[in-house]
């Protein structure tokens, strides 16, 4: 595989030097400071190429070209922010960007409703609270007909929680939701929340794998004409989160993507945090069903508590995911295909002196640096075990 890492541009608490100490060679980076819709000017896509090359690294996955609201609801007018998108895919193309992820989920990307959760060795993680997520529904949202959606049990849960909150902790509960994780180049008030909410009113799964395969018919012949693989992300989480339709969390469903569209560009990047949320998800065989359209992995561990609703981002090579099955499936998919993927280490818990500098949520420096290492040593280890024995032919 080749190991990479993410980079969110000039603006990075981690350096291009500093990744370059990692070991990782390939940066999975986007021009974030480019309006959803817009097309990306080549020349800022040659000038980001040039500056990463510079530190002697490759830019190897374009994550991502955000998908405009409009094109997930079918609003009048998608057809042209589509046409962007496919542009935007082509001036990657000419500067030798050729794996691009992107995702369809509908308004937020990946949601948390904590970002330092304390863990019992002093390191902080992620975390999704499913009492958190629906108190913030219910009482700070107040999303029309929301109460519909949940079971009594769970309205009593949230009220306790929410009567347990001080402002402050309210506050923090509604930053973290709407006001836009790493990447994902959104966020929101809570009257424009509301407002984009109600912009998918009506729309059903149904309707948004209809509006998925209506995007792929676009953007499909402009990756196979430039030898672009399209990589969708899974849903973070893979569930529905207020009220709204999520298509890509199950095998299922990444089965239902693939057929749209008969494409060798039609493709996949396996999360395995994203992915392992979901119970009935056994990842090994999600490669070996669909190792030929995996161009991208995420590599990350997510552990389901007690409530196996909430989970939270546990150590790389711990959680509810067989790390070392995986990576020797992505392996034996890398074989069969002759076609290395690309892996960065996903997400990664605040230690040392993460927890005193500045990082990103999700994406501090040592923590990374930690899966990484893990990571690769799972990975040798697998290709040494895997090796054929010369004295068994």
């Amino acid at each position: 595989m080749i190991e990479s890492w993410r980079w969110f541009g000039p603006q990075d608490p981690v350096s291009l030097a500093q990744i370059r100490q990692t070991g990782a060679r390939g940066v999975v980076t986007a021009l974030h400071e480019i309006p959803n819709g817009a097309v990306w000017p080549e020349e800022a896509i040659a000038a980001r190429r040039r500056m990463i090359e510079a530190a002697g690294l490759e830019w190897v996955v374009t994550e991502s070209i955000p998908v405009h609201e409009d094109i997930k609801t079918a609003a009048p007018g998608w057809e042209s922010l589509a046409q962007n998108w496919a542009a935007t895919l082509r001036a990657l193309a000419r500067q030798g960007v050729r794996t691009v992820c992107y995702n369809f989920m509908p308004v937020l990307d990946w949601t948390r409703t904590d970002l330092n959760y304390p863990l019992a060795d002093g390191a902080t993680a992620l975390r999704f609270e499913f009492a958190a997520y629906a108190a913030f529904d219910l009482f700070i949202l107040k999303r029309e007909g929301a109460e519909r959606d949940y079971r009594p049990e769970d309205l009593a849960l949230a009220e306790a929680y929410f009567a347990d909150c001080a402002e402050e902790d309210k506050a923090r509960l509604t930053a973290n939701i709407i006001a836009g994780l790493p990447g994902s180049e959104e966020s929101y008030t809570l009257e424009s929340f509301r407002a984009q909410l109600k912009a998918y009113r009506g729309i059903c799964r149904e309707d948004l794998f209809r509006n998925l395969g209506n995007f792929l018919d676009i953007v499909v012949p402009a990756a196979e004409e430039s030898g672009v693989v399209l990589a969708i992300h899974p849903d973070d989480p893979p569930r529905s989160l207020f009220g709204l339709p999520r298509i890509v969390g199950t095998l299922p469903d990444l089965e239902r993507i693939a057929a749209m569209r008969a494409s060798p560009s039609n493709g996949f990047t396996l999360c395995s945090g994203s992915l392992g949320v979901h119970p009935e998800n056994d990842i090994p065989q999600i490669i070996e069903t669909l190792g030929e359209r995996i161009f991208f992995a995420h590599l990350r561990a997510t552990r389901r508590e007690a409530d196996p609703r909430s989970f939270h981002e546990d150590d790389h090579l711990e959680g509810d995911v067989d790390m070392v099955a995986i990576i020797r499936a992505l392996r034996r998919a890398e074989k069969r295909t002759g076609r290395r993927i690309p892996m960065r280490p996903d997400h990664g818990h605040r230690i040392l002196n993460d927890l005193t500098g500045t990082s990103t949520p999700g994406y501090p420096a040592i923590g990374r640096l930690r899966g990484l290492a893990e990571l690769r040593g799972v990975t040798r280890a697998v290709d040494v075990l895997d090796r054929p024995d010369p004295a068994a032919g």
